[in-house]
């Protein structure tokens, strides 16, 4: 598959580098040709002879050694490569290129190459979600940097968290999507609406009616989608979450605003993914003033909000529709009455009350149910890699249909 391609791997020094050993042999199989870069770092934790043995080439540790080849050599690897690859990229190489510092061998030949460049950070889940990094892996991923995002579980410090490297097929999975781009054709260019995040529905200038949804599940989505090269416009209600590079966020606040949005770029889309938490009900009347208060109780009389989703369904033609049921208790049930009565292709369940999935969570343990009856049940998973799985169903719909004519 990867015959006549290059990849440049930069090991860098974090704890997760013995799993670069898998991605190189793993690459080396498909037909790349394979050149390792490790930092000073890097080489106290993986041997050199490893990686110069599995690429058959020689390893690159210091800057400033005799070249092996007639030509500066960082600008050679930098011009040859079809694609960088840094795994695990820690912290200290990402604000390093994100601030234009190019101080050993592998940030020289980054900052010389055109080709894609990938990174698959791993790190203490502190690091990852410090701001500074945040901002960085933000500045990288504007300018067009890859990320691949890194997974929930134990750390080597003992501590749960998101910090993990993935596992070598998936890293490589993710390299081969900017390989060989042809192979992964159904996204490029898909056309894919996202909705995510809850709704307010005011009953006065200061007060609404909500849910605690973060947008965390829908924004995965939005961004996993891009990265696959779908064309992504993402329907938002509040959140503090910036926009995923490359797509288009159209913010609303209310159901009634979501539903009007949605309905404008409907015939926009192909696939639909409704993963917003919208409110239900909102207050029959809105004061136009902040309501005073008393010293007896206050009555605010409800009424159903606009219902998205079914509406969308009696539209849908050819579209492919997603929905979410976040649920209490046994969701599948009810998950599966929903999928019926609102004409979707696929529903996403879970029940909030689990720990470690619903709102406002780093991860999420879903069940996938199809029309055709067929049910999966994910583990607890990071929302980016729910995200991915959800979107190999929804490939997976498609090509079964077309197999059907």
């Amino acid at each position: 598959m990867l015959e006549g391609k290059t990849v440049v791997v930069g090991v860098t020094g974090g704890i997760a580098a013995y799993k670069a050993v898998e991605v190189v042999s793993r690459l080396r199989k498909l037909g790349a040709e394979v050149f390792v870069i490790m930092t000073k770092s890097a080489t106290k934790l993986v041997a050199p002879i490893t990686f110069r043995t599995l690429s058959n080439n020689p390893v690159v540790t210091d800057l400033f050694e005799e070249p092996k080849t007639w030509n500066v050599e960082h600008i050679a690897l930098a011009e040859r490569a079809d694609l960088f690859l840094i795994v695990p990229a820690t912290a200290n190489v990402i604000g390093k290129v994100a601030n234009g510092i190019a101080d050993d061998f592998l940030t020289t030949t980054i900052m010389a190459t055109v080709a894609p460049v990938l990174f698959a950070p791993a790190m203490n889940f502190h690091m990852y979600e410090n701001p500074i990094f945040q901002r960085n892996k933000r500045t990288l991923e504007e300018l067009g940097y890859y990320f691949l995002e890194p997974e929930y579980g134990r750390l080597a410090s003992g501590a749960v968290g998101k910090g993990r490297l993935p596992e070598p097929e998936k890293i490589v999975a993710a390299a081969l999507r900017l390989l060989v781009p042809e192979e992964n054709g159904f996204w490029r260019g898909r056309r894919v609406l996202v909705t995510a995040g809850p709704t307010r529905e005011y009953f006065d200038p200061v007060r609404f009616i909500s849910n605690p949804s973060t947008g965390k599940m829908g924004y995965a989505l939005a961004a996993a989608a891009r990265r696959r090269g779908a064309a992504v416009r993402l329907i938002s209600g509040p959140t503090n979450l910036p926009a995923p590079p490359g797509v288009e966020l159209f913010p609303v606040v209310t159901a009634q605003e979501m539903l009007e949005r949605v309905m404008e770029n409907l015939e926009w889309s192909e696939v639909v993914i409704k993963a917003a938490a919208v409110a239900d009900y909102r207050p029959a009347q809105f004061s136009p003033e902040k309501i005073k208060k008393t010293g007896g109780p206050l009555t605010v009389e409800l009424e159903r909000t606009p219902d998205i989703l079914l509406e969308v369904g009696r539209q849908k033609g050819n579209r492919l529709l997603v929905g979410f049921a976040a649920e209490t208790g046994e969701p599948r049930e009810k998950a599966r009455l929903k999928l019926e009565q609102k004409n979707l292709d696929l529903i996403v369940a879970n029940d909030v009350t689990k720990p470690g999935s619903g709102f406002g969570t780093a991860t999420n343990q879903v069940t996938l149910l199809f029309r055709d009856g067929r049910v999966v049940e994910l583990p607890l998973l990071s929302k980016e890699e729910v995200a991915e799985r959800i979107l190999d169903e929804v490939e997976g719909l498609w090509r079964a249909r077309e197999k059907e004519g």
